[in-house]
């Protein structure tokens, strides 16, 4: 059988920490988003709540550092990085279709670019802790 190398330890804890401050932050965000001004920019704010299940997925994912969970992890950090590269072009090609900001927004500039960061030092851990 295969060992499989965790990826909740040495530096996966500190991408997990990091996945679960974003899911936190993302979820709760989007939450008074949709609760209180969803009419301004539904596209947005669904976006935004999109992303914060994906931190929320890969968040767990991490955490269980299972064959499955590796997978999990794996769809999830994909996702997440062609959400930012996709979102982030069309934010700044076309500021209108976005009337509001989203996680993904020019890039995660508003995160400071960890959103597009994170996905990618995801994919990297994945890789590194590979069995």
């Amino acid at each position: 059988m295969v060992e499989v190398r965790p990826t909740n330890t040495g530096p996966g804890r500190v991408l997990l920490s990091v996945y679960g401050l974003f899911a936190v932050a993302a979820t709760s965000r989007a939450a008074v988003q949709l609760a209180t001004k969803f009419h301004e920019a539904p596209v947005a704010y669904l976006l935004s709540a999109v992303a914060a299940v994906i931190y929320v997925i890969a968040t767990v994912a991490f955490a269980q550092s299972t064959p499955t969970s590796r997978r999990v992890a794996l769809v999830a950090c994909s996702i997440e990085l062609a959400g930012v590269l996709v979102v982030g072009t069309l934010s700044l090609l076309d500021p209108d279709l976005f009337p509001d900001e989203t996680v993904w927004s020019g890039y995660g500039s508003g995160y400071g670019y960890v959103p597009l960061v994170l996905p990618v030092l995801g994919l990297l851990w994945l890789r590194r802790t590979k069995p």
